[in-house]
C-alpha cells in the first residue's frame, strides 16, 4: 500500500466527514469537529511542503437552508482548529443544477489547482464518498478514498485507493510505508 514517486503539487481534501465530522447543512460554526488525524494529516503535509486545499459541495445554498457568509464561517473555524488551507473551493448548486463544478465534476478540482499554481494532475484528491474519486479522475487528478460509514461499498470497490482514516492517507499519498500485521 506504499506509493512511490514525487510528492503531488497539492492534495486537495472533501471537507465533510473527511477533514471535519459531517453536520448536514451546518452553518454553525461552533458544530465543528475535526476528524481523527486531521491535525497530524495536515501537519505531515505542510512539513512536506505540499499545498493543501479543500473542495466541497454546499448544496445548502442552492436549498436556501445556507448563506455564503455561514459557509465561509465554518470554513474559518476549521482555519482556526487545523491551521490554514492554503485553498478553499466550493460549489453552492443543488444536484439538479447540473453545472460544472459539483463534484463528480472536475471543476472544483480545477478551480483549486488554479488557485494553488499548480496542474489539476499533479494533485490528489482525499475524499471518502464516490463522488470525491469522480471528481478526481474528471480532472486528471488522483484520488484516495477514505470511507466512512455513508460511503456505499460499490463506491470502495470502484475507487482507485482505498485507505481506512485520514492519516493513512496521508501518509499513502507521501509514499510512506504503512505498518502491515505481521
Amino acid at each position: 500500500m506504499s506509493r512511490r514517486g514525487p510528492l503531488p503539487a497539492a492534495v486537495l481534501f472533501d471537507r465533510d466527514d473527511t477533514l471535519v465530522v459531517d453536520v448536514p447543512y451546518n452553518g454553525d460554526p461552533e458544530r465543528v469537529r475535526p476528524m481523527p488525524g486531521a491535525r497530524e494529516a495536515l501537519r505531515l503535509l505542510r512539513e512536506r511542503g505540499v499545498p493543501v486545499g479543500v473542495v466541497s459541495n454546499q448544496s445548502g445554498i442552492g436549498r436556501g437552508l445556507l448563506t455564503e457568509a455561514a459557509v465561509r464561517d465554518v470554513n474559518a473555524r476549521i482555519d482556526a482548529l487545523l491551521g490554514p488551507l492554503d485553498a478553499w473551493v466550493h460549489c453552492p448548486h443543488t444536484p439538479e443544477d447540473g453545472c460544472g463544478c459539483r463534484k463528480p465534476a472536475p471543476g472544483l478540482v480545477v478551480e483549486a489547482a488554479r488557485r494553488l499554481g499548480v496542474r489539476a494532475a499533479d494533485c490528489v484528491v482525499i475524499g471518502d464518498i464516490g463522488a470525491d474519486m469522480g471528481a478526481a479522475h474528471a480532472a486528471g487528478a488522483a484520488g484516495v478514498l477514505v470511507p466512512t460509514a455513508r460511503t456505499l461499498p460499490e463506491e470502495v470497490a470502484a475507487a482507485p485507493c482505498v485507505c481506512p482514516d485520514l492519516l493513512s492517507a496521508v501518509r499513502h499519498v507521501l509514499g510512506q510505508h504503512l505498518r502491515r500485521p505481521s
